[in-house]
């Protein structure tokens, strides 16, 4: 009996589609690639990108279950099977934007929930976790292809952080022979990847640089009375000015010095961290968002000043971030000598960036390659990450 993969291995390229839904919470990226080959001779091609945006109360609900005191098994099992069923209408509406009858392969991060990277008592034992829902069954049934999930739980069973995932996709295609280049990610959380000029796997470095856009969309929500979600392009940032004091205590922050690898989440910069930075002082809410805009880029230009072997040639910024002219400016002002760029830049999608690696990823788990980073994650080994549901 021949391997239900075998058709798909003897082909010369394969459709995948990439499902990205991040710690921001604002809904799903889904992104149809071609991709050809894997492993060091992986090709990919952007062919379509849809993006499918949560209704307000699948956010609220979101972020409720995010913060750890909210929802129980009945809870996750109907957020779950919610989830399972919005990605699989992120795809129906992708093919039908790109007018495509049928694919080959899904990779679906799915919505993390709660993702515990340090050693936590439980039952008498010392144990670390993550969590990410949204059935992927469901995908599996309407489009009738392999879908790959659950990235991040088989890192950590080799004692790896379970994040940050994108590194190796991002060492198979954006490493030069000439420079040191710095991948940077600002979604909910900031991460950052170091691909030293020539660099092989082993030399990759990745981690989490502190929040994104995570504190910032929770200041501008805040400052319009819930009516918008994120500072679109920075404006009302723009708007405040940066508190010094304010600023110098959130750069004490222990995370920030805590030696790689490492990574963080919704559970250490969430809801607390914004209302402590609220109960600072009486200043007015721009000016605390025009800070935490500036904190985001500081937290960055400290983690390559920290930890980078050597300040990068370029970094290249991608996730919601990106479209905020506020942070990029105060970034390129944070790092005079590094040249700041976007993904646009060179000529690539900052919204579909980490959506294609979910793709990437899947494809190398379909081939039985190692797909994670243990110089990045702190593992002992590569693995395979990734559970396939046929």
């Amino acid at each position: 009996m021949k391997h239900p993969f075998c058709a798909l291995w003897e082909q010369p390229s394969r459709l995948v589609v990439g499902l990205m839904s991040g710690t921001s919470a604002d809904g799903v990226d889904a992104v149809l690639t071609r991709i050809t080959g894997f492993g060091r001779n992986t090709k990919v091609e952007q062919l379509g990108f849809f993006f499918q945006p949560f209704d307000e109360p699948t956010r609220q609900r979101i972020l409720a279950v995010c913060g750890g005191d909210v929802g129980g098994s009945r809870e996750l099992c109907l957020l779950g099977t919610h989830l399972g069923k919005l990605y699989a209408q992120a795809v129906r509406n992708l093919l039908s934007q790109t007018g495509t009858p049928k694919i080959d392969l899904i990779g679906c991060h799915g919505q993390t929930v709660y993702h515990i990277p340090e050693q936590t008592p439980y039952l008498g034992e010392s144990l670390r976790g993550t969590l990410q829902i949204g059935d992927p069954s469901y995908l599996a049934e309407e489009f009738g292809c392999p879908v790959v999930s659950d990235f991040r739980i088989r890192d950590m069973a080799a004692g790896g952080l379970g994040a940050p995932l994108v590194p190796y996709t991002e060492f198979l295609l954006y490493r030069s022979e000439t420079e040191d280049v710095a991948l940077q990610n600002i979604g909910g959380i900031g991460n950052v990847t170091l691909l030293p000029a020539g660099c092989d796997l082993e030399d990759v470095t990745a981690f989490d640089t502190g929040p994104g856009n995570m504190v910032m969309d929770a200041l501008a929500a805040k400052l319009t009375d819930g009516r918008l979600g994120y500072d679109d392009s920075g404006r009302l940032a723009a708007s405040g000015k940066v508190i010094p004091e304010l600023l110098e205590h959130m750069l004490e922050d222990p995370y920030l010095a805590k030696q790689p690898p490492k990574t963080t989440g919704r559970e250490y910069y969430g809801k607390d961290y914004v209302q402590s930075l609220l109960a600072f002082g009486d200043y007015p809410l721009a000016d605390v968002l025009a800070t935490a805009t500036r904190f985001t880029a500081e937290s960055i230009a400290l983690s390559l000043r920290r930890f980078a072997p050597r300040m990068p040639a370029r970094l290249v910024v991608g996730g919601g971030g990106s479209r905020n002219p506020t942070l990029l400016r105060f970034l390129q002002d944070a790092l005079p000598e590094c040249r700041v760029q976007t993904q646009e830049d060179l000529g690539l999608d900052s919204d579909a960036k980490e959506a294609v690696a979910f793709a990437l990823l899947a494809n190398e788990a379909l081939f039985g390659v190692c797909n994670n980073a243990p110089s990045a994650t702190g593992a002992r080994h590569g693995v395979v990450m990734g559970r396939i549901n046929l």
